[in-house]
C-alpha cells in the first residue's frame, strides 16, 4: 500500500504541474493514467462500478465524481481531483482541490479551510480512538467556519478493495463508531461547501454537484495507523508544495 500511496502522489504532482486554464479535463485523465501505468500501477478508478476513467475531476459546485471530458478549465475555476492507483494489489486513493488563476477570497478560504480539515481528521485517527471522533473533528471545524459538510458522501476504509469498511463520515459523535486499531487502512476525505450541505447528482450518473449550485473542495488521504499514530500513504515531501492557487 505504500507503493500505491507514492505512486499516487507522485500522480498529483504531475496533475498539479499540468493544470491550468485551457487543458480540458481529459487531457488531465490521458496523463494520470500514463503516470499511473509507468509505474506498474492501475488506475483504481477506470472500470470501477463502470467509470469510465482514471480520475475524477470536479469543477466548481461539483462535490465528487466529475467525469473528464473535452470541457476546458477556465480562469477563476476551483478543479477538484481526486486519484486512485493500484499496485501488486493494494489501493491508495488521495484528492486535491485547487484554484486556477484569480479566484476569490471566499474560494481561497474554502480550499484552505478544507485542506485544514483533512489534516484535522488524521489527527484524530489513532489507535483506540473511534470513527465518531474523527468525523466530530472534522465537523466542529467545518461548522465553526460555516461551511455545508457532505454528509451523503464519506470517507472509507481501503486496502485489497478501493471502498471497504468502515465509513469514515465527516461527522459524527466523539467515542462512537468502530474502534480504530494499529494496521488499519482509512481514507478520510472531508468536502466543505459553501453554502447547502445538500447534493444532486447529474444525468450521467456520477457527478455529484451542492444542490444549491455553490462551490465545494474535497481533500483526501489514505492513512495507516502505525505505532499508535496515523501515517500518510498518499504523500511525500514534494506534494506538501501542491498550491492552493495556481497562477497561470
Amino acid at each position: 500500500m505504500r507503493q500505491a500511496g507514492k505512486i499516487v502522489a507522485i500522480t498529483q504532482i504531475a496533475l498539479a504541474n499540468a493544470i491550468r486554464a485551457g487543458i480540458s479535463t481529459l487531457e488531465l485523465d490521458k496523463i494520470a493514467e500514463k503516470e499511473i501505468r509507468a509505474k506498474d500501477a492501475t488506475p483504481s478508478f477506470k472500470g470501477y462500478m463502470g467509470f469510465p476513467s482514471s480520475i475524477c475531476t470536479s469543477i466548481n459546485n461539483e462535490i465528487v465524481h466529475g467525469i473528464p471530458s473535452k470541457r476546458k478549465i477556465q480562469n477563476g475555476d476551483i478543479v477538484s481531483i481526486d486519484v486512485g492507483a493500484i499496485y501488486n494489489g493494494f489501493h491508495s486513493d488521495s484528492a486535491f482541490t485547487i484554484g486556477i488563476g484569480d479566484i476569490s477570497d471566499k474560494a481561497k478560504r474554502l480550499i484552505t479551510d478544507t485542506k485544514n480539515a483533512l489534516q484535522i481528521g488524521i489527527d484524530s485517527a489513532k489507535h483506540s480512538s473511534r470513527v465518531g471522533d474523527i468525523g466530530f473533528s472534522i465537523q466542529e471545524y467545518g461548522e465553526k467556519c460555516s461551511y455545508g459538510i457532505v454528509k451523503q458522501y464519506v470517507g472509507h476504509g481501503i486496502g485489497r478493495n478501493l471502498h471497504e469498511e468502515p465509513q469514515i463520515p465527516n461527522y459524527g459523535n466523539q467515542g462512537k463508531g468502530v474502534e480504530l486499531r494499529n494496521g488499519m487502512a482509512i481514507a478520510i476525505e472531508p468536502m466543505f461547501n459553501l453554502g447547502t450541505w445538500e447534493t444532486q447528482v447529474l444525468t450521467d450518473d456520477w457527478t455529484v454537484v451542492t444542490a444549491d449550485g455553490s462551490l465545494s473542495a474535497h481533500f483526501e488521504d489514505t492513512i495507516i495507523i502505525t505505532n499508535g499514530t496515523p501515517q500518510i500513504l498518499s504523500e511525500i515531501p514534494e506534494k506538501k508544495n501542491i498550491p492552493i492557487q495556481k497562477n497561470n
